[in-house]
């Protein structure tokens, strides 16, 4: 194979924006994935876990739309990959985040709860993370609690294949923020089958979304040759994707800042808090104003030291 589509099949590979998780180890992690943690990072990792399970905690919310930066995105001018629901009265635990994986040893996507530490040690590069948090207002709050907790509706909004690129308005394929988005669209939407509405469904919570002005990216790829490599990498696909997004390098992707986007338009008094961590400290930022990849602080934030 020539060197310049090998080496654009594994770019391209990068646009995974959800972990997979192994039915054996019970834990997410990529397929094929061979880094490994070392004691000290999970150390850090876990510290920084705290801060952020502190953050739910002393919100006083219920429920909280939770991201996180997984897979190094910069070639594609994304931070965050991985969305999911945060329930403070989830089964799986206090604060455990509901969420879509891809399950490797089944070769398909399931819903899983998954505690704060576990989700926070999905990052790829364990030396520096970021976590998004944001609380919605009442009305808006209630009616997602609702709709998370809701299994048939959950399982309802499952699709059967995966990709980590799915077109955000098809139900070819879907990947975990899209689940995250259209389970927001059933819960505001009316479509998740209380009050007398009708159940949701993929093809409900999508016409939602365009009705309300959903933007889903646009995840920008670099060149055609990525875009070309794309048929030939495991769960990266590109058939579902309108002609003019293929040529023009531009897929309609669901991706967290999409979501909070969209969340902060439609629900203009949700507030976000966003946390980091790099080698020696927590940054916390209260504000929409995004902290960089290099979690540096801005003018007032909180910094609270890790290190051992």
């Amino acid at each position: 194979m020539p060197f310049h589509v090998a080496a654009s099949r594994l770019a391209l590979a990068a646009l995974a924006l959800c972990a997979s998780a192994g039915a054996a180890a019970g834990m997410p992690d990529f397929c094929e994935r061979t880094s490994k943690i070392t004691a000290a990072e999970q150390d850090r990792v876990l510290r920084f876990a705290g801060v952020v399970k502190q953050e739910l905690e002393r919100s006083g919310a219920r429920v909280a739309l939770i991201a996180r930066a997984g897979l190094d995105l910069s070639r594609f001018g994304l931070l965050y990959s991985h969305a999911g629901i945060a329930l403070r009265d989830n089964p799986g635990g206090p604060w455990a985040v509901r969420q879509l994986y891809y399950a490797c040893d089944d070769a398909r996507p399931h819903l899983f709860d998954q505690g704060v530490a576990g989700f926070t040690l999905g990052a790829e590069a364990p030396s520096r993370g970021h976590v998004s948090l944001v609380f919605l207002p009442d009305e808006e709050s209630v009616l997602l609690e609702r709709a998370a907790a809701d299994k048939r509706l959950a399982l309802q909004l499952l699709a059967g294949k995966y990709s980590a690129n799915a077109y955000a308005f098809g139900t070819r394929y879907q990947n975990c923020n899209q689940w995250v988005a259209e389970l927001i669209a059933s819960a505001w939407g009316g479509f998740d089958g209380h009050d007398g509405a009708h159940g949701g469904t993929r093809e409900h919570a999508q016409a939602w979304l365009r009705e309300q002005g959903y933007t889903a990216g646009p995840v920008r790829i670099p060149s055609h040759w990525m875009m070309f490599a794309g048929q030939f990498v495991p769960l990266v696909h590109v058939a579902d994707h309108p002609v003019d997004d293929l040529h023009a390098l531009a897929l309609q992707v669901s991706v967290p800042t999409s979501i909070e986007d969209f969340v902060r338009r439609h629900a203009p008094q949700a507030q976000r808090v966003e946390l980091c961590h790099d080698e020696g400290r927590v940054v916390v930022h209260r504000g929409w104003e995004q902290l960089g990849p290099d979690c540096r602080p801005l003018p007032g934030d909180e910094v609270i030291a890790i290190a051992p």
